[in-house]
């Protein structure tokens, strides 16, 4: 297959980044963010990522008319938008992080593992098996009555008779605070955006691991085998990769040597949606 023009690349990108902006638009429209909203955003961020260290001239300041020609903005949109932050949500982010690595060590730590290995039943207080020195060990110094209440409010655990807490689930997800959930979207779709512009022009064998599995015209309910298999190995995919990062990192095992410092990530989704039945190509069952 021939490589596509200068011509073409254009289009395809803008056709890439339609593609990408509908559901968010769809996302943006539902909590009432207006296109002047976005627009003011995109071009921060525009000249934000435009004022990166890859997009100057080596050696050389990054000025603002070489932003302003970079980006497309007046000079005086430059000036504005350079001294203006972009917006984050630490909380939330903070809060996901906290609590999916309290039930990460509840899963993989042996010293909070019953019988067979599977997640122990925690008593509250007290030393190792505990759920305040699980949290202690995952969770740095937020109060253990500050996760408990986060991880009951989703579901992720339970009060047994006596006080002891049973984990339900193996993933945290946050199963009613929007904050939590929007801080995923712009997490989750982020990373995938930059795996695939790694892959773009990664050289030969560093590209990002990125596959997936598609069919476009399986029966409705299909979903009712696929759906439950994809999330039944995905997250016993997920817990053996997480059996082997768990113990390499620093912050909860200080022994572990090397230099620099990497954010790893593997992330697995299942999607399904309704597509439009060819009434032509209808057939019986």
């Amino acid at each position: 297959m021939a490589e596509p023009t200068a011509g073409q690349i254009p289009r395809q990108l803008a056709a890439a980044v339609a593609k990408i902006l509908v559901p968010l638009v769809r996302v943006m429209l539902r909590y009432g963010m207006s296109h002047g909203a976005f627009s003011d955003l995109a071009k921060r961020v525009y000249v934000a990522v435009a004022d990166e260290e890859r997009f100057r001239v080596p050696g050389r300041k990054q000025t603002v008319s070489r932003l302003s020609i970079l980006t497309g903005l007046t000079r005086k949109e430059v000036r504005r938008l350079r001294s203006e932050e972009l917006p984050a949500d630490a909380d939330a982010g903070e809060r996901y992080n906290r609590a999916a690595r309290v039930i990460s060590g509840w899963i993989a730590d042996p010293d909070f593992a019953g019988d067979g290995g599977s997640p122990a039943v925690l008593p509250v207080d007290g030393d190792v098996p505990s759920f305040a020195e699980l949290v202690r060990r995952y969770s740095g110094d937020v109060p253990p009555r500050a996760i408990r209440d986060e991880l009951t409010r989703v579901g992720a655990i339970r009060e047994l008779d006596g006080g002891a807490l049973q984990l339900e689930t193996r993933a945290y997800v946050p199963a009613a605070g929007e904050a939590e959930k929007l801080d995923i979207l712009g997490t989750d779709v982020a990373d995938l955006a930059a795996t695939i512009a790694h892959n773009l022009d990664a050289a030969p064998g560093r590209a990002f691991f990125q596959r997936k599995v598609q069919y476009d015209n399986l029966p409705a309910n299909a979903s009712d085998l696929i759906a439950p298999l994809a999330a039944r190995k995905g997250q016993a995919l997920l817990e053996e990769l997480n059996d082997a990062m768990a113990p390499l990192d620093r912050d909860t095992n200080e022994r572990v040597s090397g230099s620099g410092r990497k954010r790893v990530l593997v992330e697995v989704h299942y999607y399904e949606e309704d597509l439009d039945l060819d009434l032509d190509e209808e057939t019986e069952p």
